[in-house]
Formats: structure tokens, sequence, C-alpha cells
């Protein structure tokens, strides 16, 4: 199988995969099958972000960005619906906010400060950009409005009203994706495919060498030798059939790495939001790690744009709104989409640093650098959060639809006036 040996060193991590298969059950082994289920992602994602990489130069980063979006996020989907079906909805919300983070934050800064230290200017379109950073915007307000909502209310007992609202904004979010697709994927294509507005890419960047002419990327020109590697392309079918494979793959590893969750965080001392928001999210996020740094190193910073902020919005306007329509299905945990004050907040903080970092349509390796250091700075405060029961917050009863209980003021004690 030659495309495996063009993987490179990644090939060694795969034999982890039977590894997570066969190992015994129980909670002896629960912590080792949970670390080996998330190195063998790795090379899993490893292969789709080869695979996606040879898609987009015949389809252009619109469609190969959003395809590797699509694929890339499959495993956070599958991820929460088996925690839904064990009635794991802490884990689930804290992993939808933790994908939105790992998206916007951690793929796209890592990307930008990969790609910066190897090319001191990197460009992208700032108007797709910029749209996409107000469809984060969007999605910041479908979080912002249930824990508002959810503010207000002076107990539990308005738990049906939660659930209708979410219910309702989740049809709103999921509508906007929809539209967001026509408006990517036809009406404006030309935004996301450099090779449809020839002038706007030839102002932006060298001219491409011979070897890479037939990318519709713009690239700088590339030593002899990786040109001479960047000749040999998969084909389409090939590529397709890896990347199915490839997310087949990681889905099984999700599903060993989902049993395991409970078993394991007690043995690590991980909180379920911390589970969520950082350790489920980083391996649910690898293959658009691997892909997004690969093509920013590679000076395609159009693709890893598209890639990171593409598959936070997908998070957001497609797999949370699912995530709360499927949730209403027999078997499955009641799901809304209030979350805790400190979620909420760090999504709305990697919404204004987005939209600040693109407006240029430029990009940096210190840029890169901050989006880091702000997702290190949260993954610090969900680390050192104390579960619920020890902020003197009680767990909320399973008719709550694990509502949490950061929201609920505080009443003041009543004053009462004596007249003499």
């Amino acid at each position: 199988m030659s495309f495996l040996r063009r993987v490179g060193w990644l090939n060694v991590l795969l034999v982890f995969v039977p590894v997570a298969l066969f190992s015994p059950h129980g909670e002896g082994y629960a912590a080792w099958v949970f670390v080996a289920s998330a190195v063998a992602i790795i090379p899993l994602a490893g292969l789709m972000g080869k695979a996606t990489e040879n898609l987009s130069v015949r389809f252009g980063p619109g469609v190969s960005g959003l395809l590797n979006a699509s694929f890339g996020n499959a495993a956070e989907l599958i991820i929460a619906l088996f925690a839904l079906r064990k009635g794991l909805v802490e884990v689930v919300k804290a992993s939808i906010t933790g994908s939105i983070l790992g998206n916007v934050l951690l793929v796209l800064g890592a990307s930008l400060l990969a790609g910066g230290l190897k090319y001191p200017r990197q460009t992208f379109n700032s108007t797709a950009a910029g749209v996409a950073a107000t469809m984060l915007a969007l999605a910041a307000t479908g979080l912002v409005v249930p824990a508002v909502f959810h503010a207000y209310l002076p107990g539990h007992q308005f738990v049906q009203a939660e659930h209708d609202l979410s219910l309702e904004i989740s049809v709103v979010l999921f509508a906007a994706y929809l539209l967001m697709l026509v408006f990517s994927l036809k009406t404006h294509r030309h935004l996301y495919d450099p090779s449809l507005n020839g002038h706007d890419s030839a102002s932006r960047v060298p001219a491409p060498s011979p070897a890479t002419s037939t990318s519709p990327l713009p690239v700088d020109p590339v030593p002899a030798a990786e040109a001479e590697s960047d000749e040999e392309h998969w084909s389409v079918r090939t590529s397709l059939i890896v990347l199915v494979a490839a997310t087949v793959g990681v889905s099984v590893m999700s599903e060993r790495l989902v049993g395991a969750i409970e078993a394991a965080s007690a043995v690590f001392g991980w909180t379920p939001v911390f589970v969520g928001v950082i350790v489920v999210a980083i391996v649910g996020n690898a293959a658009e790690h691997s892909t997004a740094i690969l093509v920013a190193m590679k000076n395609h910073m159009e693709l890893a744009v598209q890639i990171a902020i593409g598959s936070g919005i997908q998070i957001a306007l497609f797999v949370a709104p699912l995530l709360v329509f499927v949730s209403c299905l027999p078997g499955f945990t009641r799901l809304n989409l209030v979350f805790t004050m400190l979620e909420v907040a760090a999504v709305v903080v990697s919404v204004i640093l987005i939209a600040l970092v693109v407006r240029d349509g430029e990009s940096n390796w210190i840029e890169g650098l901050m989006l880091l250091a702000v997702y290190l700075i949260f993954a610090i405060a969900f680390y050192n959060l104390p579960p619920m029961e020890e902020l003197g917050h009680p767990p909320a009863p399973e008719t709550s639809m694990g509502s949490p209980a950061f929201f609920h003021p505080v009443k003041p004690p009543s004053i009462e006036m004596t007249l003499v």
C-alpha cells in the first residue's frame, strides 16, 4: 500500500488501533484504552489530512475545506451521540464548546504559527474570513441567549421552556448553516476559490512554480525536492477511499474513547467539563490539526483558514443543532443549549479575537502565538474549575436536561419593614 508509505512516521502509531480494539474491558484498563484510542486517532487523522490535501488540488479550497470539516467533525459527532446515549450531557455540551474553541483558537493558531515561521507574510481572502467571523458571532448569540434566558428562571420548573427555546434556536442555526453553504458553494464561490478570481490571487503571492501549476491554490515556488514529491498526487478515487476508510477508523476509535471516559476521568482526576472542553475536543480536532498545519506550511493559508474557522462554524451551526434534534428521540437524554458562564465567555472572547485577526486578510506567526496563548489560558481555567458540587451547586436533576446551575441567581434576603 504505497499511500501508507507517503504518510511517513505516523504509520508507526497505527499499531495503537488494534491495541485499542482488543484491550480488555474493565475499570482497571480504562485509562489505557482511553490513551490508546486517542493516540490511534492521530495516524488516522494524518491519512484524512493527506487525502483532503489531494482533493483540494482537484476541487479547490472551498469544496475541499467543507469536505475536510465534514469528515473531521464526524468523530466529534459520533462521540457526542454515544455520550448522549449514556446520559453524559455535561460532557456533550463541553465537547461542543471545546470543539469551537479548539478549531478557532488551537487549530487556526497552530496553523498561523507554523506557516508564519516559514513565510513572513501569508494572505487569504479577508471578505470570506469576515463572513466566517460573522457566522461565528451568530453561533455565539445562539449560546448567549439561552444562558440569559436561564439566568432569569426562578428554578427548574421551566425546564420545558428552556428546551423549547433551545429547539427553536437550533432550527434558526441549522437554517443559517444551510444558507451559508449556498453562499460559499454557489452565489459567492469566488470568495473561497482563488482560481475563480485570478487577478486577486496573482496580486497576493508570487506565481506558482511549474511543479505546482496544476493546483488552484496560489503558492510560492518550492524547492526541487519538494516539487518532485508534489508531482505525484492521489487520484480522486484513491483520495475518497482513504478519506472514508480513515473516517470509519476514527469513528470506531471514538466509540472506544467515549466508553472509557468516565473511568479514565476518575483515574486522571479530570472533571467532566475539562474532559469535554479540552481532552475530547483535541482528540476530535486531530484531523483539522494535521491538515490545516500541513497546508499552512505550504503557504496554502486560504485552505487552512477555511478548515479551521469552517469547522468551528459547522460545530456551532450544524452539529450542536443536530444533537438537540437527536436528543428528542427515544433512548437519548434531552439536551438544551444552556452552557456554563465560563464556556459562553470563552466562545464570545474567541469570536472577538478571530474577527480582529482576519480583518486585514494577512497573518503572521505572532498572531498564531496569541491565539494559542488564549487557548492555553482557557484550558488552565477549565482544568482548575472545581466540580459543581464543590461550588455549592447541587448536580442538576435528570429532568433538567443536564442544565448547569451556574446561571441561577441567588435571591437576596427579603427585608421586612415593620411600621410602629
